[in-house]
């Protein structure tokens, strides 16, 4: 009878250990969007009610396909001679003239206190939202999530603006609804098109409220154009860019892109010299753009590579910096012409 006993509670031992061996794991909930909860986890920083908060309102985002198609395509890819056209026609030079007019205090302003020209801060907005014409159609929270949670080739970078997003709330100066707020498809918000991560590093509060607003206030707005310009390095009165002439003699020489590695007196040895009197140990680049008519020579300086810290693109810098002459010429011939005008009565 021993033995059978002992047996028995070896048999019940073993039934009972196997049943541990076999259960089934409880397995998670599974994730509205892949990665939510490490991503929520990690921007809280151990704090449980802002990781909770992050992930009821990452809860809310909704994946956008042709937030995909859009980045899969953007107008950077395009020539010089197809890039142009978009930006520099007489309606964006008259509508900048216009809303800088309209707003002269907030632009003399950003102008004075961060010393880069009206001309380049208006422009900047022309490109980027037809002066705040278009700033954007997507709520910025799908646009953060559906990048960087599913957009493998920059995943890492949008995560990292998604992070800043959701810590929006915690900032004194920015009041928004993040449910609500709209943007491009790649998350950029306001007049300027700020990301997250500029917003919170480069703006700056042109009307003195104490509040960051990108879209209601031109003050803000063009402040914090002009501040990104002058914290990546804008020099008042330094040259931007200007066309080479390229001599008969000139030796082929590649694009040596946007910042400046090598001097204007290198480049003219080279056959390549700038149509405007600049000292020969101004630090250069030479660049190529491919024109209606052929390939388009160009020096650049530091002012050039700055305009290229707002988007990476030179096609873009190159949009600015033309947009950024006509407008000043036409504001020019604006005040002219309402000069005389006024002198006539």
């Amino acid at each position: 009878m021993w033995l059978i006993a002992k047996i028995a509670q070896l048999a019940l031992a073993l039934s009972f250990f196997a049943g541990l061996a076999f259960a089934a794991p409880e397995k998670a909930a599974p994730e509205k969007h892949p990665g939510m909860r490490l991503l929520a986890k990690e921007a809280a920083q151990g704090d449980a009610k802002r990781e909770a908060d992050y992930l009821a309102l990452l809860e809310k985002a909704v994946y956008q396909q042709s937030i995909i198609d859009a980045i899969s395509r953007p107008a950077e890819g395009k020539a010089w001679k197809d890039y142009r056209p978009i930006f520099l026609t007489q309606a964006r030079i008259d509508a900048g003239v216009a809303f800088w007019r309209e707003h002269a205090a907030e632009i003399r302003y950003a102008q004075k206190k961060y010393q880069v020209p009206a001309s380049y801060i208006v422009a900047i907005i022309g490109v980027e939202t037809f002066y705040g014409r278009n700033v954007g159609k997507y709520r910025v929270l799908d646009a953060l999530t559906t990048l960087g949670l599913y957009y493998p080739p920059r995943q890492a970078f949008f995560a990292g603006e998604l992070t800043q997003f959701l810590r929006f709330s915690e900032v004194d100066t920015i009041k928004l609804d993040p449910e609500k707020t709209l943007g491009s498809y790649a998350g950029a918000m306001g007049l300027g098109q700020f990301i997250p991560t500029s917003y919170l590093k480069f703006s700056a509060d042109g009307d003195g409220d104490g509040l960051v607003d990108l879209w209601g206030s031109q003050a803000d707005a063009t402040a914090s154009v002009a501040r990104y310009f002058n914290l990546h390095g804008w020099t008042l009165g330094a040259p931007v860019i200007v066309r080479a002439e390229v001599r008969a003699d000139a030796k082929a020489v590649a694009d040596t892109g946007v910042l400046p590695q090598t001097t204007v007196a290198a480049l003219a040895k080279l056959g390549y010299v700038s149509k405007v009197k600049v000292p020969g140990e101004t630090p250069a680049s030479l660049l190529v753009f491919e024109g209606p008519d052929g390939p388009e020579h160009y020096i650049s300086f530091q002012n050039f590579y700055v305009i290229t810290r707002y988007n990476r693109s030179p096609l873009y810098a190159l949009a600015v910096h033309q947009l950024s002459v006509e407008l000043d010429r036409a504001h020019k011939a604006a005040r002219k012409a309402e000069r005389k005008a006024v002198a006539r009565h």
